[in-house]
């Protein structure tokens, strides 16, 4: 079952309950349905951290968790798919997301200068952040709804098969 790969990389969920910098949440985070892993909260703890990774913000991570507890996602999973914007993935994931909402706005791209420099972005922010905002959400809800549909359809597609598998030894045992 998929639940055996995500259970291989998940942090244990006591470990992360004592921690004392999520004291906030009170008894949110002790809730154990939090933690189970079946394809409705990994679905949604897919969706929630995909969705939050497109988002050119600081502290995505603390996002990612404050959504996806109330809304029982599991925390870890969302947490760690914000990753996937690090600081290698960033610049050609949000050049992406610029050139799309630039595309989605119907305003032209700027151009980018031979040498990059934090001055020339600095400068051009005023005129960056729309495009880059508008792209990086429509990218975040596109990618939320896949990982969430192709999440669901896997686990149900496992399910399935695990249960043919089975029937199948029954059988054979059977004759």
């Amino acid at each position: 079952m998929p639940r055996r790969l995500f259970k291989r990389y998940m942090p244990n969920p006591d470990s992360i309950k004592g921690n004392k910098s999520l004291r906030f949440l009170g008894k949110l985070i002790h809730d154990p349905n939090l933690w189970h892993l079946n394809r409705h909260s990994v679905a949604r703890g897919m969706a929630i951290g995909l969705f939050w990774a497109m988002i050119p913000m600081p502290m995505q991570m603390l996002a990612a968790a404050a959504v996806a507890i109330p809304l029982r996602a599991n925390p870890p999973i969302s947490i760690g798919l914000v990753w996937l914007t690090n600081p290698i993935t960033m610049p050609p994931i949000f050049y992406c997301t610029y050139k799309l909402g630039a595309w989605l706005s119907n305003t032209p791209p700027m151009r980018m200068p031979g040498h990059l420099s934090l001055e020339w972005i600095t400068a051009e922010l005023a005129v960056l952040w729309k495009p880059l905002l508008l792209g990086s959400f429509v990218a975040g809800v596109v990618l939320a709804i896949l990982g969430y549909v192709l999440t669901m359809l896997y686990w149900r597609w496992w399910v399935q098969r695990s249960w043919r598998r089975r029937q199948e030894r029954r059988r054979q045992v059977g004759h």
